[in-house]
């Protein structure tokens, strides 16, 4: 979509100048006699008139447009997909049940081949237990399981947003762009793109012939978005080839100005694709990073010049297991992040705890990984005392484990690379292929390209988090999975796509290379290589879901009005028509449908096909993103009865002598009239400056609304009284409430909440354009 930023004013200056330069020739007039003159400027002026009304209509069709095209999008859909290791083994029994997920199971990572041996169970259907147990790895997505599953499923997981590992957001991308604003604002420490690039085997659609301008357009939009959402320290990088590398680099000085750019030349193509004059082998990625400072990794080789840069602790496969070299299993010993010893190697039967803590607060590391399995050192007892000084130690606080590498040497990335591994063709197209085969990229990237830029632009950091908005078939999110599984650095990563393959590519191979490392012909090739992961994903409210859903209603009345004045009328047809006619749709905001938070519903496109399906609008998580929330604790619903009678109370006036009082406590039911869920979180309390370390603690009470206002506050009142009670840390700085309200008239002394309409904050940040 083309969307004029002020078509008004445009083509008002566009008339002004079609006048002065086609209409109005000063020879005509100054020949002219005296009542000619008049009659061809009057013509003029008839002319002007006529053209600054259609103008005017035309400037509200695209003001509306406009206005709907950068309203954030309601989120259609929220799903998770969660390795089995991190669900509460009491939903076993309902995973097993669970025939479609059995079905995706086998679907994607082949589990109906899995035979046992004498200490793990084989395949069956239905699945066992002990299966589960033992392929803790698999992915269940609860798509596939109902929402009180679901429910039960994120209320048993604190701290969420740390828990989660990565975001896949199905929507064009500058929606996905906006309505991550608040959320993400100053988070993103690396930003990876691969755009379209314009040339003839990638070619996007245009209007018109301006290819190159529709194309900068194209990309000057999502930079500028995105570029709020990247850190001070942080790292743009994008991929490009020759036909637009020039006019991209004028383009990215200009939202950087401030910024080093260097553009590096990667050899993706080492057989070439035939030009007139030359073939061409590679294509281009620009760094831009701040000045002066170290901003991009240095590269870590060993004396051979391979890269180096796993850990000192051997991590995947039969190989690396204790039992499987006895001489490098023993401890390093770790204190204030530095190496001072080493432990002698341990006797078989000594079966150490991860990290064990020594009287004089030395710590000794074994080769244990994070879930507790007993692997070796790299080199043996023998070797590791000669190569100390080549070790460095990093602790990662949230898996409580040290990170120990071997560094040789360390040197600047070099501006071209030429190694065989960037190949796109060798480990891009065939690793996706073997992966997923069958599916429709013919040239994605090489995952090694993926792997050193995320690299590069993280600097070496933990826990950074990546953002690809041309996410494709998820070269990126499997780059930063891969550094995760052989570096322990925790990298998270948002992907956005608004393309089919969302569902038929991207989302598949994120599930797998969790599960699997390496695959072949689809299935995996090995099985004890999965890391422990969760990802969530998102489905956006489309700008063809916004327009399908409008609805314009006129009020008899005020057409009767307007049929009294021709000039009231016109005023109204050309200015205001489609703004007041279009209050109540859906897709604009129904204040009204918030009585019930789980039944807001929308017409949306069904992914894969023309067909439009009516989908209930998440807005609990709709309105997390929308004030920026930092997601702690998602309850499960809850559920009440309640009775009420009315009191006498001499303090109220004669004509209101009784007041309604609840009948004992309020009583959980699963078919409860009430229904109540909470959420808690926090924001920054600068969200200009959201790494200040300040927070806002943020609890958000939705509710379903019965009609009965004073019942429906009475319940709420009880309800806010008994958790504020046997909640230990009630410190909230802000309470959202859908509905009208009684709880600013529950402070106590010393409180200091405020409390807020969901209704009203959700309108004023939903329409809110800033920073897009």
């Amino acid at each position: 979509y083309f969307i004029h930023k002020d078509l008004g004013a445009f083509l008002k200056r566009e008339l002004d100048f079609y006048i002065k330069n086609e209409v109005m020739r000063l020879d005509d007039i100054e020949n002219a006699d005296a009542p000619k003159a008049e009659d061809y400027l009057a013509k003029i002026k008839v002319l002007r008139k006529i053209a600054s009304k259609l103008i005017e209509f035309l400037a509200q069709l695209e003001d509306f447009q406009k206005k709907l095209w950068l309203k954030k999008k309601f989120i259609v859909e929220t799903n998770y997909c969660i390795t089995l290791d991190r669900i509460p083994e009491e939903l076993y029994p309902e995973i097993i049940a669970n025939q479609s997920q059995h079905d995706e199971w086998i679907k994607l990572f082949a589990i109906d081949e899995i035979e046992g041996d004498t200490t793990t169970p084989a395949y069956s259907n239905p699945l066992s237990l002990d299966f589960l147990k033992a392929n803790n790895k698999l992915v269940l997505d609860t798509r596939f399981f109902d929402d009180s599953f679901k429910a039960r499923l994120l209320s048993s997981i604190d701290d969420f947003d740390d828990q989660c590992d990565g975001l896949l957001i199905h929507s064009e991308n500058f929606q996905a762009l906006n309505l991550l604003q608040d959320r993400y604002r100053e988070q993103v420490k690396c930003i990876y793109i691969d755009p379209p690039y314009n040339a003839q085997s990638s070619e996007i659609l245009y209007k018109n012939s301006y290819k190159d301008s529709s194309w900068l357009s194209l990309i000057d939009s999502r930079i500028y978005s995105s570029k709020n959402l990247l850190r001070d320290s942080g790292v743009q990088i994008v991929a490009i080839d020759e036909v637009e590398q020039e006019v991209l680099g004028c383009l990215l000085s200009e939202h950087y100005p401030d910024y080093a750019k260097s553009c590096i030349t990667v050899v993706h193509n080492p057989s070439g694709q035939q030009g007139d004059n030359f073939t061409y082998t590679h294509e281009f990625a620009y760094f831009l990073y701040p000045k002066p400072g170290r901003f991009i990794s240095e590269q870590l080789r060993d004396d051979e010049g391979d890269w180096d840069v796993r850990n000192l602790r051997d991590v995947t496969g039969d190989e690396s297991l204790r039992s499987s070299g006895a001489n490098c299993f023993y401890a390093i010993r770790v204190k204030d992040s530095e190496i001072i010893g080493f432990g002698e190697v341990c006797p078989e039967e000594y079966h150490p705890k991860i990290n064990e803590v020594q009287a004089d607060g030395t710590i000794d590391v074994y080769p244990i990984d994070p879930q507790g399995i007993e692997r070796k050192w790299r080199f043996a007892r023998h070797t590791i005392e000669s190569i100390k000084d080549e070790l460095i130690v990093n602790y990662l606080k949230q898996r409580n484990i040290y990170d120990i590498k071997r560094i040789k040497k360390k040197f600047n990335y070099k501006s071209c690379w030429t190694d065989s591994k960037y190949s796109a063709n060798n480990h891009g197209t065939q690793l996706l292929n073997q992966i997923l085969p069958g599916n429709p990229f013919t040239y994605p990237k090489s995952i090694f390209t993926n792997i050193d830029c995320v690299n590069a632009g993280t600097h070496n950091e933990d826990n950074p988090l990546v953002l690809d908005y041309f996410a494709g078939s998820g070269t990126t999110g499997h780059a930063a999975i891969n550094l995760n599984r052989d570096d322990v650095r925790n990298c998270k990563y948002i992907l956005v796509e608004m393309g089919d393959y969302f569902d038929t590519v991207l989302k598949p191979r994120i599930s797998k290379v969790v599960y699997s490392k390496n695959w072949k012909e689809g299935k995996p090739k090995n099985r004890d290589t999965g890391i422990s992961h969760c990802f969530k994903y998102l489905r956006l409210e489309s700008y063809e879901d916004t327009l399908n859903n409008l609805v314009l209603v006129s009020d008899p009345n005020w057409d009767r009005t307007l049929e009294a004045s021709d000039s009231l009328k016109e005023d109204y047809l050309m200015h205001y028509l489609l703004e007041v006619e279009s209050r109540g749709s859906q897709s604009l905001l129904n204040i009204d449908a918030f009585a019930d938070p789980t039944c807001y519903l929308l017409k949306v496109k069904k992914p894969g096909s023309d067909e439009y399906v009516e989908r209930a609008v998440d807005l609990i998580e709709t309105f997390n993103y929308l004030i920026g929330l930092r997601l702690v604790h998602l309850a499960e619903p809850q559920t009440f009865n309640a009775s009420f009678s009315h009191l006498r109370d001499p303090d109220l006036p004669q004509d209101q002598d009784t007041r309604l009082v609840l009948d004992g406590d309020l009583k959980q039911a699963a078919d409860g009239k009430w229904w109540i869920r909470k959420v808690e979180g926090w924001v920054p309390k600068n969200p200009y400056n959201p790494n200040d370390g300040l927070k806002e603690k943020v609890l958000i009470v939705w509710r379903k609304l019965t009609g009965n206002l004073e019942e429906d506050n009475l319940v709420l009142d009880t309800w806010f009284q008994k958790n504020r009670i046997s909640t230990l840390d009630w410190e909230f700085n802000t309470i959202y409430v859908n509905g009208s309200n009684n709880l600013p008239n529950l402070q106590l002394e010393g409180d200091t909440w405020k409390v807020r309409l969901i209704e009203e904050e959700f309108l004023k940040r939903m329409w809110s354009s800033e920073g897009v």
